[in-house]
């Protein structure tokens, strides 16, 4: 049975965000403080009027009401308090939600502290350059503020919108033709495809864009649309970026690519269209991406940033991992919890789509808490290099709400109460008792080492630590 969602934290966090009291916000809405403070407290339904209400009040989509924010921070604090070196007794689930619904920005500085904590553990651990200098990777930090944005930037699909619509072009198929023409006719630029090292070098000198012949038709049309926007929608991306304000150079070295890659991918598939498309085909992505003359990871993705207020798409959540669990990218406007350190539950479908490259595989997914998603993985290879050098591969996953099915292709001809596989946060988090997958012992909990007794599971443990 799924989580009922808790409103009304999610509520309460809307309205200090917009600096409003409760008494304003009732005012506002046309019902009593002390019916409001009920409603905040979850010690009171919605109705569905009332809901229309408050996403036209606070101008979101009723989506963003479920609570997936809260529900993020809420697991990213479970893994941060199990972590054994903090030396720390088990935090109950309910003092997680308790510090979640009273004190979100305390929830959010402790969650920071404890990043640094870790940055300040691997440099003891002699994870520092050899002049001395602390390595602090910023790829959380880009990936925050992806996520902090809802994976949506309207400068970037209005830049995006303005160049495609000078440029002319509805088909797919004249879109890598039209694009180089633009390079060549207004910035003076080359096109070419050779064998090279790099699959895309800009040569200011002789004007030259060279792509590698090893990427396929649909990479090559990528690659160009991220050189004409790296040219034409730069003003539009340092805009960004100056709003952001990140914390070093590299981290916005980070964002500038993950923005530029967003625009090229606005230029190639138009939000209005590629929405269209989407809700037509019924989200099956290889075809969505047939129509629009892309890859498959590059419809995926478009596919999570369809945030626009007034024609949003369904809420997914997109991932890209290796071979060796290790996550390359991730957005998670589904409200899917991402473990945001070690890896991920061994039953989830993205390790299984492997064994099965190119095919894509579906699972009803199930956490402790009851939430459910339609996912869907499917393994790619990236273009060859060259001999023996082994094949590059990984999977793009996506998600959704299990509430979304019927408006997802592949979700057609299952039981989705049937095909429930159940599911864990990672590991170390999971307390599910005879998991035959389980890679190691949770974190919280005591073992209990009993030779003679053979459980399906690879470790026994007691209930949590007291």
């Amino acid at each position: 049975m799924a989580r009922k969602p808790l409103i009304g934290r999610t509520i309460r966090r809307l309205r200090t965000e917009r600096g409003m009291t409760q008494a304003a916000l009732a005012a506002a809405l046309g019902i009593s403080g002390s019916y409001l403070n009920l409603i905040e407290h979850d010690q009171r339904g919605v109705t569905a009027s009332l809901l229309l209400k408050l996403a036209a009040l606070f101008q979101v989509d009723l989506a963003a009401l479920g609570g997936a924010e809260e529900r993020q921070l809420e697991a990213s604090l479970r893994e941060a308090f199990v972590d054994p070196l903090l030396g720390v007794e088990k935090v109950p689930e309910a003092e997680v939600a308790a510090l979640v619904d009273a004190a979100p920005n305390a929830a959010r500085a402790v969650l920071a502290i404890y990043r640094a904590f870790r940055v300040a553990r691997e440099d003891a651990a002699g994870i520092a350059l050899p002049g001395g200098t602390r390595v602090v990777l910023p790829t959380e930090e880009a990936r925050d503020v992806f996520h902090a944005k809802q994976n949506f930037f309207p400068g970037l699909e209005a830049a995006a919108e303005a160049i495609g619509a000078e440029m002319g072009i509805t088909l797919a198929a004249e879109m890598n033709h039209a694009i180089a023409e633009r390079l060549r006719r207004k910035h003076g630029m080359t096109v070419v495809v050779q064998t090279q090292p790099e699959l895309r070098r800009y040569d200011a000198a002789s004007r030259t864009l060279s792509l590698s012949d090893l990427l396929p038709r649909e990479s090559r049309g990528f690659q160009m649309a991220f050189q004409l926007m790296l040219i034409e929608a730069r003003d539009a991306v340092e805009a960004e970026i100056a709003a952001i304000r990140p914390s070093s150079e590299e981290a916005a070295a980070l964002i500038r690519f993950g923005l530029l890659n967003y625009a090229a991918a606005a230029l190639l598939m138009p939000y209005a269209r590629f929405l269209a498309a989407a809700r037509e085909l019924r989200h099956d992505m290889d075809a969505v991406a047939a129509r629009f003359g892309v890859g498959f990871e590059q419809a995926c993705h478009r596919l999570s940033t369809l945030s626009r207020e007034g024609a949003r798409g369904i809420p997914f959540f997109f991932l890209r991992a290796d071979a060796a669990g290790n996550v390359t990218k991730r957005f998670s406007a589904a409200g899917f919890p991402f473990a945001r350190y070690g890896g991920s539950c061994p039953r989830w479908v993205p390790h299984q789509a492997f064994a099965t490259p190119g095919r894509v595989q579906v699972q009803v997914a199930r956490l402790p808490d009851g939430a459910t998603f339609l996912c869907f993985a499917k393994a790619l290879a990236r273009p060859a290099g060259p001999w023996p050098e082994p094949p590059e591969v990984h999977v793009i996953a996506m998600g959704c709400d299990v509430a979304h099915a019927d408006e997802v292709a592949y979700a057609d001809g299952l039981d989705l109460e049937r095909a429930v596989t159940e599911i864990g946060l990672s590991c170390r988090l999971c307390e599910r008792p005879n998991c035959r997958s389980r890679a190691f012992p949770p974190v919280a909990h005591r073992l209990v080492l009993d030779p003679e007794v053979k459980g399906a599971s690879a470790f026994s443990f007691a209930p949590p630590r007291r």
